[in-house]
């Protein structure tokens, strides 16, 4: 027996393909202009043509803004046949949870600033790197879901964003619509993430997450973005002297 249409809409999740936020020295670039570097590319590609095998195209697809979302989806797109027009759209209010100023964290703080906001289940009041608070951060995500579910205007979209705000929907979905922040939902940089809603705010259904085309089975690194993150300032920060 032939089961009907489903009534369940899909999102593919994706996280920004690989950037340097960090020169050799450990200087950091400004978060908002960093483009992909060569592995942010290969990722990137290596998305659009898992798309493209499964002959998936989108009738919305959204960016954060961030040079990193929209190079990411521009690549995505580039490998699907027939999609080299089409429009994406900026929603800046899903763009990374914003840290504050590097130079203004003690020493005896840097792990917990950089890191704290992403282990385990996060207390809204944490922030990250000094800046936006998980709270903050979840009053502008969570209401540009809600926007995108309630528009029925579309079936298949692909939401191009960051770590952050890709742990932000996927605790949200998992627990089909609570207010909470898992930090340790892992997102590799390029990785794919599949959900599907339905008219109901609880229905959820999550297929998969964090599946990365060029690694899919994870054997690389076992740091996280942020770990990674925190040594390469470390050697910059070393060479420059502990903060006043």
């Amino acid at each position: 027996m032939e089961l009907p249409p489903s009534p369940r809409r899909r999102i593919y999740l994706m996280r920004h393909g690989a950037v340097t936020y960090f020169d050799e020295t450990g200087r950091p670039a400004l978060p908002e202009l960093v483009p992909l570097n060569e592995t942010g590319r290969v990722q990137a590609s290596a998305a659009g043509r898992a798309f493209a095998a499964e002959n998936i195209g989108f009738d919305r697809i959204i960016v954060s803004g961030l040079p990193r979302t929209v190079e990411t989806a521009e690549r995505v797109v580039a490998a699907l046949p027939g999609m080299a027009d089409a429009a994406m759209e900026t929603w800046p209010e899903l763009q990374e949870i914003r840290g504050g100023k590097l130079q203004g964290i003690s020493d005896d703080k840097l792990r917990d600033a950089f890191i704290g906001a992403f282990e385990g289940e996060v207390p809204e009041d944490k922030r990250f790197l000094d800046g936006e608070s998980v709270g903050e951060f979840l009053d502008r995500v969570l209401p540009a879901l809600r926007r995108l579910r309630d528009d029925p205007n579309w079936d298949t979209a692909l939401l191009v964003l960051h770590g952050g705000t890709n742990r932000a929907i996927l605790s949200h979905a998992i627990t089909c619509g609570r207010r909470v922040f898992y930090g340790s939902l892992m997102q590799t940089a390029g990785c794919i993430n599949v959900l599907d809603v339905g008219d109901d705010p609880l229905d959820w259904v999550v297929r998969m997450m964090n599946y990365s085309p060029p690694t899919p089975v994870h054997s690389g690194t076992r740091h996280t973005t942020m770990e990674v993150l925190l040594h390469q300032y470390l050697r910059f920060r070393d060479l420059r002297g502990p903060a006043s």
